[in-house]
């Protein structure tokens, strides 16, 4: 009898570890963001120069939160919780993550033509066309155009810019048009009509776009970030590639930095500001660029820079949290 209480007993203690690490690894519908990791720019950054190696780009964590991970991360100050809506809308993990991609090279773009313009070296900017990012629920093409697809003309029309595509379709109100994409190495065309734009006055195809365009430039540079995404890296991209076109070496001391850069030197508000902050700060960087970009609708206590000096104050960092508006801004800090 004994014996089999024992048994009985184990069995019962084995079935309740099961049981809570089951419920432990349990899938949610959540996603974890978390501080990220400060990596060098300089080991993606190619050329016949040598690059400085005290630039650095921060990253965010993103991953999907077993039971686990997401009670835990309530003990982390750190964490956020997005549901998979809230972080990717409609779009699949699969577009998502080559949406990321096609942010971040344009970023680069933008990154070699701006700095190249700025240290007035020879350049050329192609423009290729636009990446389809997301196909809008009102648009008639809904069901025909693929994340991913380089739109390239319309109404056998061809671009300079993605601005000129946008004013050109925007005159076309509620009429019939033609695209033509590129999808991998196939030359698609399909006809659809241009629809009014939610809460805007405009008219378009229903897309949301960002530029596919190719930037030459002497000496020549390159880069490849790998698996990192995203177009935050922006800013910090400019600073090494004007570094690599002038010779200059801008800084002895590691720094980090966030925002887009578009093609006119602006740079951009972005998302998990002060998860980047942490993530700095913790390896050591001295100075961190923060955008002041404040776009419609967002108040200046919610701007990256205000997020940025809020969390630097909390977790105590002697790192120095420097105001950006634009590209010269940042270059003006580090020569002074």
């Amino acid at each position: 009898m004994k014996k089999n209480k024992k048994i009985k007993f184990w069995l019962l203690g084995i079935a309740a570890f099961l049981i809570a690490v089951v419920f432990c690894l349990w899938p949610t519908q959540y996603y974890i963001e978390a501080p990220g990791e400060a990596f060098q720019i300089s080991k993606y950054v190619k050329s016949t120069r040598k690059p400085n190696p005290n630039f650095y780009l921060v990253t965010v964590s993103e991953r999907p939160a077993v039971m686990i991970d997401y009670l835990t991360s309530f003990l982390r100050p750190g964490d956020s919780r997005y549901s998979k809506t809230e972080l990717m809308g409609t779009s699949s993990s699969t577009e998502y993550n080559q949406m990321q991609q096609y942010y971040m090279e344009t970023s680069q773009n933008n990154a070699i033509y701006y700095a190249a313009k700025k240290a007035k070296v020879p350049y050329r900017q192609e423009f290729l066309g636009v990446y389809v990012m997301e196909v809008m629920k009102i648009s008639t093409f809904r069901k025909k155009l693929k994340v991913g697809d380089v739109l390239v003309s319309v109404n056998d029309r061809k671009f300079t810019s993605s601005g000129e595509l946008i004013k050109y379709v925007s005159s076309l109100k509620d009429k019939k048009v033609k695209v033509e994409v590129i999808r991998g190495k196939k030359h698609l065309t399909f006809s659809g009509k241009t629809v009014k734009l939610s809460g805007t006055s405009r008219y378009g195809i229903g897309i949301q776009l960002v530029d596919h365009t190719k930037v030459v430039t002497d000496p020549a540079v390159k880069i490849d970030a790998g698996d990192i995404g995203g177009p935050s890296a922006g800013l910090m991209f400019t600073l090494e590639c004007y570094q690599l076109f002038t010779g200059k070496n801008l800084s002895s001391k590691k720094i980090a930095g966030t925002g887009t850069i578009d093609s006119n030197g602006k740079v951009g508000m972005i998302g998990g500001v002060d998860k980047k902050v942490i993530a700095a700060s913790r390896q050591g960087m001295k100075v961190f660029f923060a955008p002041t970009d404040q776009p419609e609708g967002v108040k200046k206590s919610e701007t990256n820079y205000a997020e940025a000096v809020r969390t630097a104050k909390k977790i105590h960092t002697k790192m120095k949290i420097v105001p950006v508006d634009r590209f010269e801004d940042a270059l003006n800090y580090l020569e002074k």
